[in-house]
């Protein structure tokens, strides 16, 4: 018996009833069927929601075979029908990192014809590979658009094409699929096979950052943050931006030249000081020492 899929219906419900089906105890741990489900299991590069089924926490969710299995920490009778409820705030900063990815990964292949090859959303930044090599200077430029995606607030909608419409279709990420084929569209910015959750509309995305890029088995990886996330790591640096600007006496917009300053001003320090201990040794008569 495949589990429903609430999240696939709608990705903001946060609260459900279902029934439980089986529970199996593993490891002092308890996996859970139910008939069904608004839990994400882990997939796509996304991971799995988390909550509770009536109370109990749950850790981790996982698919096999069309079966979704929680994985929570005391039994549940089969039989017994159960609230489960979600960790919003978790699942909808999943909803917009996935979403941010889209509009990048969409962006970088329309434009330079690079092809996502790797996804990971973590639980401090997102990952993607390219098999492509981008310079600093056209991630800038990935980013400002992407960033106008957001702005623009575009519909993101969910379509299940059949087998004669995807020969035609132009998406991202074709695939060898087994069953029906699930189509996310950003329109003008994105089109990919994909089973993950996404926000409504792209104006809640809110923001979008590239953190930093690193070349990657002949292409790139790019590490990213979208929204409330990319808005903390911002808030982050802005503090620590302030805090070392006061250190230093200098506006905020000068402390990274004011830095380079200070380092440059520790080297010749550290070469003066290493010539007046020479000056000493010479005078004191001893054998300079080595380091």
């Amino acid at each position: 018996m495949s589990t429903t899929r609430l999240f696939d219906q709608d990705a903001y419900l946060g609260e459900f009833e279902a029934t439980v089906e089986r529970s199996v105890c593993e490891g002092g741990m308890y996996r859970v069927l139910l008939d069904q489900t608004a839990f994400f299991p882990e997939g796509g590069g996304q991971p799995s929601d988390e909550g509770t089924l009536d109370g109990i926490f749950v850790s981790d969710v996982q698919e096999i075979d069309g079966e979704i299995w929680h994985t929570v920490e005391a039994p549940l009778e089969p039989g017994k029908m159960v609230v489960g409820k979600l960790d919003f705030e978790k699942r909808f900063s999943n909803m917009q990192n996935h979403c941010g990815e889209h509009i990048v990964s969409g962006i970088i292949h329309r434009i330079y014809g690079f092809n996502n090859v790797g996804f990971h959303m973590g639980s401090d930044v997102t990952t993607v590979d390219f098999d492509g090599v981008l310079t600093e200077e056209q991630l800038y430029d990935v980013e400002q658009e992407a960033n106008e995606a957001v702005l623009r607030n575009v519909p993101v909608t969910i379509s299940y094409p059949s087998k004669e419409e995807l020969e035609t279709m132009d998406y991202r990420s074709k695939k060898e699929i087994e069953g029906q084929v699930r189509i996310v569209t950003i329109e003008g910015y994105d089109r990919c096979a994909c089973c993950g959750t996404h926000v409504a509309k792209t104006g809640e995305i809110r923001l979008i950052k590239i953190l930093s890029a690193q070349k990657y088995k002949g292409g790139v990886r790019v590490a990213m943050l979208s929204g409330e996330k990319a808005y903390a790591d911002y808030c982050l640096k802005h503090v620590n931006t302030l805090g070392i600007a006061r250190l230093l006496s200098v506006k905020p917009e000068e402390a990274g030249d004011a830095v380079v300053r200070l380092k440059q001003k520790n080297i010749e320090m550290k070469k003066e000081m290493k010539q007046l201990k020479k000056e000493l040794y010479t005078l004191q008569g001893a054998p300079e020492r080595k380091k």
